[in-house]
């Protein structure tokens, strides 16, 4: 008889560990250290207050942690997590439904709120201040206004672009918190820490290895993590070792550096096809056949953190570092 492959002993705890690698707590919640004491100042004013806590802006580069932030706070709060991303909400009566459902004290968390539309964000002004809801009903002379008073509730924003919020929004919040990237050695302790939670068993410098190339980010170190399990189990490998992260990494592009293939392709296409630059990011983003906002957001940031890249008033240059590391690389991949 064929074997059920999920008909294991494997129990439905262990499997929802496993799929939620996010901290359970403020415990587990490593790096950030001056976003969570601020987080955690104040949920515990409002939890003696009795109140909503004050809205948040949460802003930094994507896969920092931003969202689990937001599902610890509700978590602390004992209260519900509403979550919807800014583009996703199109029309004033998408966030007027939403807004009348939320129970006292619950978090409402905007996921990319920059990217909500202008006439929209207008009607989070009096909700965040006076939690009231300022509805215009018919239009022209016949045309009045009806208010709905909501519930005590936080709003949490999240933005990887905090410049593109508008100034009025922008004041509403109480607090704003920026999120740095992670050091290799906070790095290192998530890998070990998530490690244990999908029952991987790997040698110091393995883990090591993964926190180095993960660009700062916990996102990718789970991401790298979990291609390195696959590659031990389909190896019946026991204990993972530095060798078989290299081979795992080969295997995703990924580099000593943490640069992956689209990140090399942006430094070569300026230090090939324009000389090492300057470019203009609407010329490399052509050359790329890349969204602006994809380069901006997702790849720049680390590349300009880390010294590979430069961004002059005349566009984006190749740093001696970049093109020393791309020799290097160049180099081996021709030996291999």
């Amino acid at each position: 008889m064929e074997r059920d492959l999920f008909a294991s002993e494997v129990s439905e705890d262990e499997i929802r560990k496993e799929v939620q690698l996010r901290p359970q707590n403020f415990d587990e919640y490593i790096g950030q250290k001056q976003v969570v004491d601020n987080i955690k100042m104040m949920v515990k004013s409002a939890r003696i207050r009795g109140h909503a806590m004050d809205h948040v802006l949460l802003s930094g580069p994507p896969g920092l942690g931003k969202t689990s932030l937001a599902m610890l706070i509700a978590k602390e709060m004992g209260t519900e997590l509403h979550v919807v991303s800014g583009p996703a909400i199109e029309k004033k009566g998408d966030l007027a439904a939403l807004l009348s459902n939320i129970q006292p004290g619950d978090i409402l968390f905007i996921d990319e709120i920059h990217r909500m539309h202008i006439t929209v964000e207008e009607i989070l002004y009096s909700a965040m201040e006076d939690y009231r809801l300022d509805i215009v009903i018919g239009e022209g002379p016949t045309a009045r206004t009806m208010q709905i008073n909501l519930d005590p509730f936080t709003l949490v924003g999240a933005t990887t672009r905090a410049g593109l919020l508008s100034t009025p929004l922008r004041h509403r919040f109480m607090a704003s918190l920026h999120f740095d990237f992670y050091h290799p050695s906070e790095l290192k302790e998530i890998v070990r820490f998530n490690a244990k939670k999908i029952k991987i068993e790997m040698t110091p410098e393995a883990f090591e290895r993964i926190s180095v190339c993960s660009r700062g980010t916990p996102r990718i170190a789970n991401r790298i993590l979990r291609r390195v399990r696959d590659y031990s189990i389909v190896n019946d490998k026991k204990v993972t070792s530095l060798e078989d992260v290299e081979q795992a990494l080969s295997m995703m592009a990924i580099d000593a550096a943490g640069l992956d293939r689209m990140d090399r392709k942006i430094l070569q296409v300026i230090r090939e096809y324009y000389a090492g630059g300057p470019v203009g990011i609407d010329a490399l983003c052509a050359t790329l056949s890349e969204d602006r906002t994809t380069i901006e957001d997702v790849y720049e940031p680390y590349l300009l953190q880390e010294g590979f890249l430069v961004r002059t008033p005349r566009g984006r240059e190749v740093s001696q570092k970049a093109i020393e590391h791309l020799s290097a690389f160049e180099a081996l991949d021709s030996q291999l």
